[in-house]
């Protein structure tokens, strides 16, 4: 049964495994382990003691392999849903034993195709061995080419430690005193190397006693790891005698809930508690209850006060789980004219317009004194009205303010238009608003603004052309006149983001590297804080406008991280709409519960592999046409990457 209900929550994190020994009486360990309150068993497929050269020994070479069960047994159902396999963890395919060599790959090719004709969802691959994992690795990809609706976990402690004499390390990694790391990141990063990035490659993390630094846990948030297993004596005693686990351990977690990573409990019983009694869900002074149903009901018990005990699900999280990692296209809004459904999507942004409304307040006040309020009228323009948030919101600025406001709403879209018009006549707003229905560029205004309202930012600030529109716009604001944005600023940070790049993978073409993607960033490691790339101040007072940007960024990756991996680099934005007011995505100071902008994702065709300690070097180009506006890209340090996207292409924005 589900550890327990989480307001917003519908992912597998929910459901909570348990290891298990080999026993050739599958129903019986099903139902032990399902009716004591685990969802699913991960369970040896095949007799540990079976070796496929002895068995070819012992007779005429068709005997049957020594499986825990077939699939007349139990129902294809109870095998997919509840057993995930697990390999012989004898197998060693990089051994020097010739013999063990061929059995180990005899054995893995059975037991996976095994597992395959049960159709699991999933098998745990023994960890790589010290010595080395390329046979390992190349038989493994070589499974994973026939193997279509079934995933491989690979096995590795997540461990991050200075080496002593005893230890076996097959890595680099050193530290800044010189001495040797044992990171097992090292062995992930190598094998999924040699196994091309495969997308049904992923991870069980095995949680011990001792934990690595933050940073180095957090590289593999952006690592495919699908279940963390937990065992027992890794749990600390409370007062009452019963399991419980650090605050380092709670927060890590509580972090696997919220990347939908399961838990898997592995282990015996090392607490001394009465057989007579469980754990209930509760804080970690435990009252005695009900009998124990199953060995290892204490440890999943706290399991599930850690999930009952996390925050429901913000609602602006309930909106945007639909869209996490989930690549889209940004919008061309000068090329495109945009959808009903898409407008409507913006407008339910309510935080966004408050926002605006707050700015054009303080705006109003500052340019109309209290004593001129019923006498002067503020000529106000909102270019790129779209259906009318704007007007309102500044409309209500207005009345809340008490000064009068004379409005010229312009837009380029003739079927937002016609809402407008719908909009002003509804509310009564004929005698203060003016619709035009014109691109913002080629409008020759009446009068001059005294207010410029907009909202043409991207996820990167500038990549919807606000820079471009604005500059043509400005022409109609007077000298003292004021821009709501008056600046924005862009930024980056690099991040690995498997998931990301196995879909831009997918595509099998360069194009696709080669294009900005706007994304709910979720399952992604952030290496470094991001860094400033280009701002943009309104109105431009420059006697020579040029939008053309260049900018060398150098990013430091803490050093207790370990070596990583990048995939690419997410974009963020901030601006400065009025004076304090602000409005933005970036991480450090995002407005909340703002959902109208998701992050920008930049690809790099090849990732980049960073050494422990080392910067990451990055150059950022943004170019002008007559007829467009792109991004060019490209790592100079610790690798050197090619340019991405030059001339735009593969992706630009119209202008």
């Amino acid at each position: 049964m589900p550890l327990g209900q989480r307001a917003g929550d519908k992912s597998e994190s929910r459901y909570c495994g348990i290891e298990t020994e080999f026993n050739d009486d599958m129903p019986q360990v099903l139902h032990q382990n399902i009716s004591g309150g685990f969802d699913f068993v991960v369970a040896p497929l095949i007799d540990p003691s079976y070796r496929p050269s002895s068995a070819k020994n012992d007779g005429n070479g068709t005997s049957v392999p020594p499986f825990a069960a077939s699939d007349l047994i139990l129902s294809p159902s109870q095998w997919s849903s509840h057993v995930v396999g697990k390999i012989s963890s004898w197998i060693d395919l990089d051994s020097e034993n010739a013999e063990l060599r061929r059995d180990s790959e005899d054995a893995l090719k059975t037991e996976i195709a095994w597992a395959s004709h049960l159709s699991l969802q999933a098998c745990i691959l023994p960890p790589p061995r010290a010595t080395g994992c390329s046979n390992y690795a190349r038989t493994v990809n070589q499974l994973l080419q026939n193997v279509s609706n079934m995933q491989l976990w690979i096995r590795l402690p997540l461990e991050q430690h200075e080496a002593v004499e005893d230890d076996a390390i097959d890595t680099n990694f050193k530290t800044s005193s010189g001495g040797r790391m044992f990171d097992s990141w090292e062995w992930w990063n190598t094998f999924r190397l040699l196994c091309e990035h495969h997308n049904q490659l992923c991870v069980a993390l095995d949680i011990l006693s001792s934990l690595p630094s933050i940073n180095s846990i957090g590289r593999w948030f952006g690592e495919p790891v699908r279940a963390a297993i937990i065992h027992t004596n890794a749990f600390l005693t409370n007062a009452r005698g019963y399991p419980c686990l650090s605050k380092g351990h709670q927060y890590l977690i509580k972090s696997f809930f919220n990347h939908t990573i399961q838990i898997i409990l592995s282990g015996n019983l090392v607490h001394d508690i009465s057989q007579e009694r469980i754990l209930p869900a509760g804080d970690d002074n435990h009252f005695e209850g009900l009998p124990i149903r199953h060995a290892l009901r204490p440890y999943l018990d706290y399991v599930a006060y850690l999930y009952q005990s996390m925050d429901p699900l913000p609602e602006q999280e309930r909106f945007e789980i639909g869209y996490r990692d989930f690549l889209q296209s940004p919008l061309q809004p000068l090329m495109d004219n945009l959808e009903a459904q898409t407008y409507e999507t913006f407008e339910k942004d309510t935080v966004k317009y408050t926002q605006y409304q707050r700015a054009v307040c303080k705006a109003l006040l500052d340019r109309i004194p209290d004593e001129k309020a019923t006498t002067s009228t503020t000529v106000l323009m909102v270019v790129g009205a779209g259906r009318g948030p704007l007007v309102r919101a500044s409309l209500q600025a207005a009345e809340e303010t008490g000064r009068k406001l004379k409005v010229y709403a312009v837009e380029k879209n003739p079927n937002a238009v016609v809402t407008l018009h719908s909009l002003v006549k509804l509310e009564g707003w004929e005698n203060i608003v003016t619709i035009i229905s014109s691109d913002m560029r080629c409008w020759n205004a009446p009068e001059k603004a005294d207010i410029l309202v907009s909202e043409l930012l991207g996820s990167f600030d500038d990549n919807e052309l606000s820079p471009e529109c604005l500059d043509g716009a400005q022409r109609f604001l007077k000298p003292d006149g004021i821009s709501i944005p008056s600046s924005y600023t862009s930024y980056l940070q690099p991040i690995t983001t498997t998931k990301l790049y196995n879909d831009v993978k997918a595509h099998k073409d360069l194009a696709h590297f080669e294009t900005a993607y706007v994304v709910k960033l979720h399952r992604v490691a952030r290496l470094a804080p991001p860094l400033e790339v280009f701002t943009f101040t309104h109105p431009n007072c420059s006697a020579s406008i040029n939008n053309e940007r260049y900018e060398k960024l150098r990013f430091e990756i803490p050093a207790d991280t370990g070596s990583t991996l990048v995939h690419g680099f997410a974009g963020y934005f901030d601006s400065v709409l009025y004076k304090d007011v602000h409005l933005g995505i970036l991480p450090s100071k995002a407005t909340p519960n703002m959902f109208s902008w998701f992050p920008i994702f930049f690809p790099l065709r090849k990732p980049i592999y960073v050494p422990a300690g080392s910067p990451i070097e990055v150059h950022m180009w943004r170019c002008c046409a007559a007829t467009k506006v792109w991004y060019e890209w490209c790592v100079s340090s610790p690798l050197v990457s090619p340019v991405h996207n030059t001339n735009g292409r593969s992706y630009w924005v119209g202008l």
